[in-house]
């Protein structure tokens, strides 16, 4: 299986200047901010995820691309090689996701990562996929609020719709870690619903964006996923200390770490980083492949 990982780096001025022209909303700070810690991601992959054969870096620009990579390793996608070009420059992750199964030479069963995630115990293959299905936790859900929601429940009702479902008030959302994914089944359903989903793509999030989640509930609904949650351990920084953050990179209770980011004063986003970076280092020493 592969790896597909999508990464911004906020700080670049190309990716700046894009931004400035094209959109009028303020940057979420949270959303495109760098904590310099994707090689640790890729550490992580390498140490304890051996059985994956390729590693995607989905990205909008070359100078997106740390100049630390090893591109003859990490395979670079750029966001023009699998987004229709009417709809680029994009801000959005929704328009970046719905493309994904388009990379060039991407194995049927992958992974999609985004940088926030870290393996920091040894995965399996059957961690993910079994006996022909993806394995992922799904929860059901009836109340709305909120833009996230709203895009998670306009994906569930567009699966219904191309498996000719009848509507439902209640929607399901998967787990929030990595996602197994089946290329041809995003193919498939890409190919069904491609005037809604080019119809839904926004430079920024709007709340009837859709999201990856689609495919997902569409394999969900086809019995192509076995509802048990993968191992993940979700922290938000608006809540974790640095302590608690380090004690737990260098001494997991689960396979994979997620670290949400959110709007934090400068002092609390350095001591985090900081310390995140130090946990890191101490855990995954050695380079990786994907390092030059």
């Amino acid at each position: 299986m592969d790896i597909v990982i999508t990464y911004v780096d906020g700080n670049d001025p190309v990716w700046k200047k894009d931004y400035e022209k094209y959109t009028s909303v303020p940057v979420m700070e949270k959303r495109f901010r760098d904590w310099g810690t994707l090689k640790y991601l890729l550490r992580g992959i390498e140490v304890n995820m051996p059985f994956i054969r390729n590693v995607y870096l989905v990205v909008s620009h070359p100078s997106q691309v740390p100049a630390w990579v090893n591109s003859e390793q990490l395979k670079i996608v750029l966001h023009k090689d699998i987004i229709p070009a009417e709809y680029l420059p994009t801000f959005n992750c929704n328009p970046i996701e719905m493309h994904l199964h388009r990379i060039e030479g991407l194995d049927e069963e992958y992974l999609y990562f985004n940088d926030d995630l870290y393996p920091l115990a040894e995965c399996r293959p059957e961690d993910f996929f079994r006996e022909g299905k993806g394995v992922l936790g799904f929860t059901k859900h009836f109340w709305v609020s909120g833009m996230y929601k709203q895009i998670c429940r306009n994906s569930d009702r567009f699966a219904r719709k191309a498996l000719a479902m009848p509507a439902s008030p209640v929607f399901v959302r998967p787990q929030h870690t990595c996602t197994p994914m089946f290329r041809s089944e995003c193919e498939r359903l890409y190919s069904m619903l491609e005037t809604d989903i080019l119809g839904s793509l926004t430079r920024t999030r709007t709340k009837d964006n859709l999201n990856q989640y689609l495919f997902l509930d569409y394999q969900f609904y086809k019995g192509r996923i076995i509802n048990e949650k993968i191992s993940n351990k979700h922290y938000s920084v608006a809540l974790a200390s640095p302590q608690r953050l380090s004690a737990f990179i260098m001494n997991p209770t689960r396979k994979l770490l997620c670290v949400n980011d959110v709007h934090l004063a400068e002092e609390r986003y350095m001591a985090l980083r900081t310390a995140m970076i130090d946990a890191f280092e101490k855990k995954f020493p050695v380079r990786s492949r994907f390092e030059k």
